[in-house]
């Protein structure tokens, strides 16, 4: 039981099959008391029977590209929670034709501004706002991914916007350590879920990815969640400004080496 009498606010669920789902599971399952953030009232209906399901019974709206919807979250947060123990932060978008074809030739300024202000800069605006209630000893933590660093087809804007928000992972924990406040971030393997499926051939990256892994496989949103769980927990209390790879060994190998020994 990692996270007994820890209150946590987890931001990014879509639907049952999204990372932030298997995240609440986990903490819900190490002890965590769990909140859930939605975006607006159209993603409350699908929200709304996932957390039935796992006894979570305090839902916000918050929408991270409004100063003032964030604001209002917290303050609302705090009617039920007086102070809590972190945030989880999985939440990535850019606009849909910024995530197929040639990355010169399809990105524009505005899916640019769009990516990062919604995949980084909204990691900042909820750690700002969530500052003044969150107890000693807090864990912030957000979700990347290896295209941050290795260039992936048609991943583009997406790319720039997750190398921004593992920065932004590096300063928001050198910014909140003093405070006792650890920031972290996990890079997960490509799930399928709703963001994911937005990339053109995600279902060739998939297959790509389980012939090149160690593990000879993808992960689960429960695998992720599981290390998000330690990672918000007290025995992590040592660990901040990381990145965390829950990928199968993906990001250590550069070839498949059964192509090598056949």
């Amino acid at each position: 039981m990692l996270l007994t009498d820890k209150k946590i606010i987890i931001f990014g669920v879509a639907n049952k099959f999204s990372i932030a789902t298997g995240i609440a599971k986990s903490m819900i399952e190490h002890g965590a008391e769990i909140a859930l953030a939605y975006q607006n009232e159209r993603l409350l209906k699908n929200i709304e029977p996932i957390a039935k399901s796992l006894g979570i019974e305090v839902l916000v709206e918050c929408d991270v590209a409004n100063d003032q919807s964030i604001d209002n979250c917290f303050q609302l947060i705090s009617e039920k929670w007086k102070s809590f123990d972190g945030l989880v932060h999985s939440i990535g978008f850019a606009p849909a034709d910024q995530l197929k074809g040639n990355f010169v030739d399809v990105t524009t300024r505005e899916g640019f501004k769009i990516a990062h202000d919604i995949s980084s800069y909204s990691f900042t605006a909820l750690a700002k706002a969530a500052k003044p209630f969150l107890n000693q000893s807090s864990s912030l933590l957000t979700l990347t991914y290896l295209g941050s660093l290795q260039t992936m087809p048609n991943y583009n804007v997406m790319g720039l916007a997750k190398a921004s928000l593992e920065a932004n992972t590096r300063f928001l924990a050198a910014s909140m350590g003093r405070d006792g406040i650890r920031v972290n971030a996990i890079s997960a393997g490509p799930i399928k879920t709703l963001a994911a499926s937005g990339v053109k051939n995600f279902r060739k990256m998939l297959t790509q990815h389980s012939e090149r892994a160690p593990l000879g496989r993808t992960v689960t949103t429960e695998e992720v969640g599981n290390v998000a769980a330690f990672l918000c927990s007290d025995y992590a209390s040592g660990i901040t400004g990381e990145i965390t790879y829950v990928d199968a060994g993906f990001n250590t190998a550069a070839m498949p080496l059964n192509e090598i020994e056949t």
